[in-house]
C-alpha cells in the first residue's frame, strides 16, 4: 500500500487555511501510526517531508489517495487529480461534502466532517496546542528631534532579523491613538492586548514600561544612538536587557529573546513592576504633599 496525502495545500490558490495543514499533519501521524507509507502531494509554498509534484507523479504510482480537510466536490479542481490518479482508491477525511452522497460517492473510505449522512467534530480538536510565542513588535516612528542620532532604519532591521530566525506569532501593536494602525481607539485597548504577548520586542519608551508593567519580558532597543530616554527608563527601573540600534549585538538579541521565554524572566518583569510602582507611589504622596502646600501659598 502507497498512500499520496493530498489536500487544498496540493494547489497554490486554492486559499490554504492553517486548519488545512493541520489536519494534514495529523492524518501523516495516523498514516504513521498504521504503518503505511506515503507521500504528501504539496506546492511549493507549503512545504513537507515526503513531498512531490503530484501533477508530474506517475499516475499508478499510488494505490491509494487521501484527500484530507474542507469542502470537497464533484468539479474542478478536485476531479483533475482523481482522474489523473484514476487507479488509485479514494479516502476521504474531514471533508465538508458538497454533493450529496446519494449522488456522488468516489470513496472507498469516508470520515466526513459533514455530509448529507453525518456530522463530527473537525479532526483539528485532536492536534496537540502549539508551543509558539506570542511576539507583540512596537516600533517607533521616525523621531525627528534627534536629528542624525536616530537609527531607527537599524534597529527596524535587526528585529525583523530576529523576527526571521524563528517561528513565533507576531502581533504588530501601535500605540498611537489617532489613526491607529491596529484599529485599536483606547489606551486601555491597546494596554490589554499588549498585556497578553508573551514577549514584547520594541523601539517605544512605553512600550517598554507598558510590557514589565503588565508581567512581560521585553526586549528594549534605543533607537537614539548613545542611547536616549528608553536607556534612562530601563536602568532606572532595573530590568537587565538593554540594546542600542548603534552597537547591536545580534547574537546577544537571539540569546535574550530565548532568557524572555523562560519563567525567570517573567518573574523579573513582575519584580522590576512591582519596584516601579514602589517608587511612583513616593512620588504620588510628595506630589499630593507639594500641591496642598502651593495651594496655601
Amino acid at each position: 500500500m502507497r498512500v499520496l496525502v493530498a489536500g487544498w495545500f496540493s494547489w497554490e490558490d486554492m486559499g490554504t487555511t492553517a486548519g488545512d495543514l493541520i489536519a494534514r499533519d495529523m492524518v501523516c501521524k495516523w498514516l504513521e501510526e498504521a504503518g503505511i507509507n506515503y507521500e504528501v502531494a504539496v506546492h511549493s509554498r507549503f512545504p513537507y517531508a515526503n513531498a512531490i509534484d503530484w501533477e508530474k507523479a506517475d499516475q499508478n504510482r499510488y494505490t491509494d489517495i487521501v484527500f484530507v480537510c474542507g469542502p470537497f466536490g464533484n468539479g474542478y479542481p478536485v476531479t483533475n487529480m482523481l482522474e489523473h490518479f484514476s487507479t488509485a482508491r479514494l479516502i476521504g477525511l474531514n471533508l465538508s461534502l458538497l454533493d450529496s452522497l446519494e449522488n456522488w460517492n468516489p470513496f472507498t473510505l469516508l470520515y466526513e466532517r459533514d455530509s448529507s449522512r453525518a456530522a463530527h467534530p473537525d479532526i483539528t480538536f485532536y492536534a496537540p496546542p502549539p508551543k509558539v510565542p506570542v511576539v507583540g513588535i512596537i516600533l517607533a516612528h521616525k523621531q525627528k528631534e534627534y536629528g542624525k542620532n536616530g537609527k531607527h532604519d537599524a534597529a527596524n532591521e535587526a528585529i525583523e532579523r530576529l523576527i526571521n530566525s524563528r517561528e513565533m506569532a507576531i502581533v504588530p501593536i501601535d500605540t498611537v491613538i489617532i489613526d491607529n494602525a491596529g484599529k485599536l481607539r483606547t489606551e486601555g485597548e491597546i494596554e490589554s492586548l499588549l498585556s497578553k504577548m508573551d514577549v514584547v520586542v520594541t523601539t517605544r519608551l512605553h512600550g517598554t514600561v507598558l510590557a514589565i508593567k503588565n508581567g512581560i519580558p521585553v526586549i528594549p532597543i534605543d533607537p537614539i544612538a548613545g542611547g536616549a530616554k528608553i536607556s534612562l527608563q530601563v536602568k532606572s527601573i532595573g530590568w537587565p536587557l538593554l540594546f542600542r540600534a548603534d552597537s547591536l549585538n545580534e547574537k546577544a538579541l537571539l540569546e535574550a529573546f530565548e532568557y524572555c521565554l523562560t519563567p525567570d524572566a517573567k518573574r523579573e518583569a513582575r519584580d522590576c513592576a512591582l519596584g516601579a510602582i514602589n517608587e511612583i507611589n513616593k512620588i504620588h504622596h510628595k506630589f499630593i504633599a507639594d500641591i496642598k502646600t502651593l495651594s496655601e501659598i
